[in-house]
């Protein structure tokens, strides 16, 4: 199987996606292409041994041949046309805007291009904090109390300590644990410079955090739990870190019951929505009870720690893509009316 890894995107996270690009490097043990979107969504074919932080910092993308997206997938010019870039499947690997909103999915779905990720619905509702957590209420999974602000507005109705964190936004930026009323404006500021509505909620001291990667093949395939190194909240520069893992991750020291309670929660998430994708629920657990916290429809490095045999993952995934509904355009409609009419 030869995989395209597409990277990039125009984002705030648009170099947590080349640190993960790099890192699946090494850790996909199919054939790989990697095509990188730059910042004017031009599509570049990205040479495997040049697959290098500097490579993209120093524009020396720009050397590698540009690549058109169209009907079949990616082609790149040549003295006798066009030639196709040839791979079995793409694999999504843009962070937050573009890769995460619904955009390269529409476009991927638009020119019939075969790839793992979040579809377009899919996309929309994990890229939103808000539609996630209305989305997670009709799912019967709990989520924290929370509320959402819109630029210009500067009160909270919970007591602190409270998180803010932009509605549309990953890798933990623009967020900020608040613990007095005098911080807040100045971290609303913060959040208010990535977007314009800000998702706040209870900031819960020492609470039982767990992660679980997985997707849909014939049936499910999961991760292990993982329960994150304590911190308060994982900053920008530790999630820029995290984004480049590739060394397995200790199992989480939890009991079996727990363990296939936060597997059926996964499983309510997933089903019916998030087919074709490889994605990481962050669970609480409080009292025994758990809560979503979020939903990361593009995981960084797409959780490959987490697997036993990942390789085997996206094998599995790969053969169990979602069928695409084929419509037959005909103007039966069109036609019956103009017979009817004489025309």
């Amino acid at each position: 199987m030869k995989i395209a890894l597409l990277f990039g995107g125009i984002s705030y996270e648009h170099e947590i996606s080349i640190v993960s690009s790099i890192a699946l490097k090494d850790v996909l043990k199919y054939e790989k292409i990697y095509i990188f979107c730059d910042e004017k969504r031009e599509f570049y074919l990205i040479d495997e041994k040049s697959m290098k932080s500097k490579t993209f910092s120093s524009y020396e993308y720009k050397k590698f041949p540009k690549l058109n997206l169209k009907s079949g997938g990616f082609y790149q010019k040549s003295l006798l046309g066009e030639k196709k870039t040839e791979f079995d499947l793409l694999l999504n690997v843009i962070h937050g805007a573009d890769g995460e909103d619904g955009k390269i999915a529409s476009m991927l779905d638009f020119f019939r291009v075969d790839y793992i990720g979040p579809g377009i619905e899919a996309s929309v509702i994990g890229f939103n904090k808000l539609f996630t957590k209305l989305y997670a209420e009709q799912r019967g999974i709990k989520t924290l109390e929370y509320e959402v602000l819109r630029r210009g507005e500067y009160k909270s109705s919970f007591d602190f300590p409270i998180i803010v964190k932009p509605l549309r936004l990953g890798s933990s930026i623009g967020v900020s644990i608040v613990r007095k009323a005098e911080d807040l404006e100045y971290a609303l500021d913060v959040a208010y410079e990535f977007d314009e509505e800000v998702l706040i909620e209870p900031f819960i001291e020492g609470v039982k955090e767990y992660n679980l990667a997985g997707c849909k093949a014939e049936d499910f395939v999961f991760s292990i739990v993982e329960e994150p190194k304590k911190e308060e909240f994982l900053d920008f520069e530790k999630k820029y870190l995290d984004f480049s893992r590739t060394q397995r991750v200790s199992k989480a020291n939890i009991d079996k019951d727990k363990e296939n309670a936060l597997k059926e929660a996964f499983k309510k998430i997933y089903s019916n929505l998030f087919e074709g994708a490889l994605i990481r629920c962050d669970f609480f657990m409080i009292e025994d009870e758990i809560f979503l916290n979020e939903i990361n429809t593009v995981p960084g490095s797409y959780a490959n720690y987490l697997f036993d045999d990942f390789n085997d993952v996206i094998q599995k995934l790969s053969s169990s893509l979602p069928s695409k509904k084929e419509i037959r355009i005909d103007y039966r409609y069109i036609n019956s009316i103009q017979k009817a009419k004489g025309k």
